[in-house]
């Protein structure tokens, strides 16, 4: 049997955060649009998600078109079947992944991120899936006390920590 296996460059842009996971039926689109609109008041988002069968198609929902172009352009990139992807603007993935790791049909989350993300695809005769993915650049080192106190006043300007 022929087995290859590629790293899907997404591409993502700096200004998205992106959530990319595996679901197994076809009301996924709409049960991922639930999360997104009752999670964040105004949510900015765009959803792709590949059929596996039946007409195999990328469904769509969202609410804002040029996110939901980029979740179909790379969901096309990722090509594997019951593969979702969730772009979104000015929000962030922590505000929804707890209520994505709910919905029943979802499988998976293979990344959740604002990061260059390689997602690592196993291709054979049947079809494509994903086999992991590289999210962002390997660590250079430790954090120091600064990073620390830097990490620290992000948070609260951010509004996680008081």
């Amino acid at each position: 049997m022929n087995l290859t296996f590629n790293a899907v460059t997404l591409h993502n842009l700096p200004e998205h955060n992106i959530v990319v996971g595996q679901s197994h039926f076809i009301k996924t689109v709409e049960d991922i649009h639930e999360v997104m609109v009752n999670s964040v008041p105004h949510a900015q988002f765009g959803v792709a998600f590949c059929e596996a069968s039946g007409k195999r198609l990328i469904r769509t929902s969202g609410t804002n078109k040029t996110l939901e172009k980029e979740a179909v352009r790379m969901a096309e990139l990722i090509g594997a079947g019951h593969v979702f992807v969730v772009v979104m603007k000015d929000m962030y993935p922590v505000n929804v992944l707890p209520r994505l790791k709910q919905v029943a049909e979802i499988v998976t989350l293979f990344c959740a991120t604002a990061n260059p993300v390689q997602m690592i695809v196993a291709e054979t005769p049947q079809g494509r899936g994903v086999m992991g993915v590289i999210d962002g650049e390997s660590p250079l080192e430790v954090e120091s006390e600064a990073d620390v106190q830097e990490r620290i006043e992000l948070l609260q300007k951010l509004g996680y920590k008081l």
